[in-house]
C-alpha cells in the first residue's frame, strides 16, 4: 500500500450548522437538508463562501444496512442559522490531512491514511474524524473530491 501524501492542519474551534441522516443512504439524506438550508440563506451558488464537513454518525456496523451521517457547515457566532437548524461548537483540533480523488477510492484512502498514522509521530486524537467536500454540493458524485481528515495528536 502506497504511503499518502499527508499535510498537517490544525482546525480551529469552529460553530457549526449541522445536518442529520440516519439510513441506508445518510450522506444523501444529510446533504438533502444541507443543500435545502444553503439554498434557503442564499449560499448554495456561492460554494466558495464556506466549507463542508462530514462524518459517519454512528459508523457502519456489520448485518444493520442503516448507519448515520453528520454534516456540517462552518457559520459565524452570531448568524442566525434559522429556528430548525441546530448548532454545535466544534473545538478544533490537529489532522492529518490527504486528498481523496473519487468516491470510487475513499474507504481504500482512510485505510492509507489510518496506515500513515500508526507509522507517524503522532498519536491518535479522540477529536471527530472528518470528511471535506472540496466540490460543490449538487454536482454529479462521480465529480466529488474530499480532504480525509484523520485526527492527531503529536
Amino acid at each position: 500500500m502506497n504511503a499518502p501524501e499527508v499535510r498537517i492542519v490544525k482546525l480551529e474551534p469552529m460553530r457549526v450548522a449541522t445536518f442529520y441522516g440516519y439510513s441506508e443512504t445518510p450522506e444523501e439524506d444529510a446533504s438533502s437538508l444541507c443543500i435545502a438550508w444553503l439554498k434557503e440563506m442564499a449560499l448554495y451558488d456561492h460554494p466558495e463562501s464556506y466549507r463542508s464537513f462530514g462524518f459517519n454518525n454512528p459508523n457502519p456496523t456489520p448485518g444493520s444496512p442503516k448507519y448515520g451521517y453528520e454534516l456540517w457547515i462552518p457559520v459565524d457566532a452570531d448568524m442566525d442559522v434559522g429556528e430548525n437548524i441546530k448548532t454545535k461548537e466544534f473545538p478544533g483540533g490537529l489532522y492529518g490531512v490527504t486528498t481523496c480523488e473519487s468516491l470510487d477510492t475513499i474507504g481504500q484512502d482512510w485505510k492509507r491514511l489510518l496506515a500513515w498514522r500508526e507509522t507517524s509521530q503522532f498519536k491518535p486524537g479522540s477529536h471527530e474524524g472528518l470528511e471535506e467536500l472540496l466540490t460543490k454540493f449538487g454536482e454529479s458524485v462521480d465529480k466529488y473530491r474530499f480532504d480525509l481528515y484523520i485526527p492527531i495528536v503529536e
